[in-house]
């Protein structure tokens, strides 16, 4: 299909050059955020710089300028003062839970409805917890569009009531008619006879790309988050309510803060008299003033770039990408002719009017089996692509558009799986999905980019070979072709002193155990200048930077310094003392752990600096005086993620190896060089592969451990830990041979009950052993075979 183009050669040229930042980049959510252009954040900058602004509640000056900024807001929806009242909050849900908070029902022998669209997103659904009725009610799309086609109403309503949908459904962006309001308004709702409506828009997701005609579509209640519009500033939102509506808040409105009486007395009889105005009653406190005035540059600066009725040509522009995207996804076919992508939308985009700026869906195998959107996320950011996955917060659309009763739900839910982690196939059937959406930024090349990636990962091209269908072998057929000749043994040895730097190996000899696993495994980390911990999976360099360690010494390496190495005492005693200058102390988290650091000093910051080519990174090594325990199991653990241990099977990576048909035109990696992109610990080999997926306990030579559970793997093994290039294999792989479950090599913990006597019980003594190259490796399946 061809993309029919909105903007002149000079608009596209000024767009691409304020955001540069994008040119090796491809931002796919702008249904999560819109982006903030360079120029409008040099516009806020000036304006900032420029003035002295100070708390309202000291300048007049100030709340004029406030004031200003609420009638230019309001001319950005197409009213005036005196049709709306505009309250700032900190976003939608704030605008929300204020109105839910607030909103007369009417006296309580005649209470009004809230009802609420299924499809909506959760913010609405928590309303339910707080509005002052009993009667609360979800609606089914087709009830809601049965509102277009209902008679005019005969029954006088009496009961305040109030109705919540979206403008535009964030999980798909299908677009409600806005003729809705009107008619919900004066027609009421079919089953809802007494009750006098008045319309609450959610209206985030909508203006983010479409215009929104507060003259044309009048509801009671409008709710914006601005950096859905502009991308900054973000918390930063607003309440529209129209005049004849404030009434309905005014009464209900029960705290105050600071600025919103107009006089509080401390006494016990709490005397107080709230202020007059809408803004004046609900903006409790001092309100974000400074985002507020930033308003200004970021509407002059979006209507300066894209000139000329500015939403509309932007809402016409996002259209022509989500639906070149649609009908792009749309005509992706496996050899055997079955469809890639499944799609999940109420249009076939065909106007704008209906439809925004979103594509939803899920990739499928050539069988009709999902790919987990998990592994779709780590194959998108591998090839830098940003996009959104699993429910986006509308469980609603989400169980509509995926088949999922409510049953179904509830097993999810008991099988671990909540809302944002990437627990994305149950049983085979998808718990959520993936979302791209577009702004006005977006260019077609960007949507290429993405048909592209999935094409060259999930594409079956080919119905012969080890892919073709029908090919696919059991697990019983799989570990036949392997002979049981051979005891399973440990055949390297691998620990990683820098958190995601190079491996430190041993293949001949022995390395001792700690309370956390491998003696120096993970004890240091690179942070950023702003103390965030680096990994391969934002800079993949960091796997060139190579450390050895010898007699308690670390050496680290990389190429690019040539012979300039950097030497570390690793057991020279870190104190760690606030008063001592010398001694800096960083926090920086480590999977959602938050863990304290003692900074290595500018020599370190200097040489890891200039190693990966990033200025302001820092060395920490892990604070002795800060453990972290592992959630499951409440083990010891140092920096590593999820457990103490990671074993990695040999025989499985070499089985692995030869499952992959197309490692995208480049030369089959090498054994040696697959296995390290998994970074496991303890590299073992077997007779047969896969065998230790089954193994409840292991033991190695003399030591014994408990398996934790399988390695869901993630995007770095896709990263060349020789280059650090980055690969589509072998994830794809994995997520097709196990069904979609991006599961490979299983995490280990010292098993206390595999110690003798009291050493078992002190815990540290217990972990006086070795790990020898060479051991015999043997796993007990389930614990009646112990």
């Amino acid at each position: 299909m061809d993309f029919v183009t909105e903007y002149n050669e000079e608009e596209r040229r000024k767009i691409e050059q304020d955001f540069l930042r994008l040119n090796d980049k491809c931002y796919l959510d702008h249904a999560g955020t819109a982006l903030y252009g360079a120029s409008q954040l040099r516009a806020v900058q000036e304006l900032l710089t420029g003035g002295l602004f100070c708390n309202p509640h000291t300048s007049r000056t100030m709340e004029d300028l406030i004031d200003l900024v609420r009638y230019q807001v309001l001319r950005w929806f197409n009213t005036r003062p005196s049709e709306y009242g505009l309250v700032f909050t900190s976003g939608t849900t704030a605008s929300l839970k204020l109105l839910g908070e607030s909103f007369c029902f009417g006296p309580s022998e005649s209470v009004g409805s809230f009802v609420y669209l299924r499809d909506s997103h959760t913010s609405v659904l928590g309303m339910r917890e707080i509005v002052r009725t009993e009667r609360v009610h979800p609606i089914e799309r087709t009830e809601l569009l049965q509102v277009l086609n209902q008679p005019e109403g005969i029954h006088q309503r009496h009961r305040p009531s109030l109705l919540v949908f979206p403008a535009q459904c964030n999980f798909n962006g299908v677009k409600y008619p806005l003729e809705l309001i009107e008619l919900a308004e004066r027609n009421g709702v079919r089953g809802y006879g007494e009750d006098a409506f008045h319309v609450c828009l959610d209206a985030a997701s909508y203006v983010s790309t479409s215009p929104l005609d507060l003259t044309r579509y009048r509801p009671s209640f409008v709710c914006v988050s601005f950096y859905k519009i502009f991308g900054y500033p973000t918390g930063l939102g607003a309440l529209l309510v129209r005049k004849d509506a404030e009434r309905l808040l005014l009464a209900g409105k029960r705290y105050y803060g600071g600025g919103t009486v107009k006089i509080a007395m401390s006494g016990p009889d709490a005397f107080h008299e709230k202020r007059d105005t809408l803004a004046e009653r609900f903006e409790d406190g001092t309100i974000n003033f400074l985002s507020i005035a930033s308003l200004l540059p970021c509407m002059e600066t979006l209507e300066r770039l894209i000139p000329g009725a500015t939403m509309e040509r932007i809402q016409r522009h996002t259209f022509q990408l989500a639906r070149y995207c649609y009908r792009e996804l749309q005509a992706l076919q496996h050899a055997n002719g079955g469809r890639v992508v499944e799609l999940y939308h109420d249009t076939a985009f065909g106007d704008p009017h209906s439809q925004g700026a979103i594509v939803n869906f899920n990739v499928l195998n050539d069988d009709g089996g999902y790919i987990g959107f998990a592994e779709v996320a780590c194959m998108a950011a591998n090839h830098n692509i940003y996009l959104r996955t699993g429910c986006f917060c509308n469980p609603g659309a989400c169980q509509r558009h995926l088949r999922l009763a409510d049953t179904d739900l509830l097993r999810h839910y008991r099988a671990g799986h909540v809302c944002g982690d990437a627990n994305d196939l149950i049983d085979g059937q998808p718990t959520g999905s993936v979302r791209v959406s577009f702004g006005y930024c977006t260019r077609p090349a960007d949507i290429d980019r993405l048909v592209a990636m999935i094409r060259r990962c999930y594409v079956r091209r080919s119905l012969t070979g080890p892919l073709a269908i029908g090919s696919h072998l059991s697990r019983d057929q799989i570990l036949a072709q392997y002979k049981n000749y051979d005891r399973p043994r440990l055949v390297q040895i691998c620990l990683y002193p820098v958190k995601s730097c190079g491996p430190h190996r041993i293949t001949d000899g022995s390395w001792p155990l700690a309370v956390t696993g491998l003696r120096y495994d993970r004890t240091f980390l690179i942070v950023d200048e702003h103390g965030v911990a680096m990994t391969q999976k934002k800079l993949p360099e960091m796997c060139r930077i190579r450390p050895t360690v010898e007699r308690n010494r670390m050496t680290l390496r990389h190429d690019d310094l040539g012979d300039e190495e950097l030497v570390i005492e690793l057991d020279q005693p870190v104190e760690v003392d606030a008063t001592r200058a010398s001694v800096q102390l960083c926090q920086t988290k480590v999977c959602r752990d938050s863990v304290q650091g003692v900074d290595c000093g500018e020599r370190c910051a200097d040489w890891v600096s200039r190693a990966l080519g990033v200025s302001g990174l820092r060395l920490l090594h892990q604070s002795p005086q800060d453990g972290r325990l592992q959630r499951r199991t409440a083990r010891e653990l140092s920096l590593n993620n999820q457990a103490q241990l990671l074993l990695i099977n040999r025989t499985s990576v070499r089985w692995l190896r030869d499952k992959v048909d197309d490692w995208d035109g480049a030369e089959m990696p090498s054994l040696d060089s697959l296995v390290d992109r998994f970074r496991g610990n303890l590299i073992i080999e077997t007779a047969r592969p896969l065998e230790e997926s089954d193994w409840h306990r292991v033991r190695v030579g003399e030591s014994g451990f408990s398996v934790d559970g399988p390695c869901t793997r993630c995007q770095m093994i896709c990263i060349d830990q020789t280059s650090g290039e980055r690969t589509a294999e072998p994830l794809r792989t994995i997520s097709r041979e196990f069904g979609g479950r991006m599961r490979f090599g299983v995490y280990l913990s010292h098993d206390y009950q595999d110690q003798d006597g009291d050493a078992a019980a002190n815990g540290v003594a217990a972990f006086e052993r070795e790990l020898s190259c060479g051991a015999t490796v043997s796993g007990v399946i389930n614990s009646v075979n112990e």
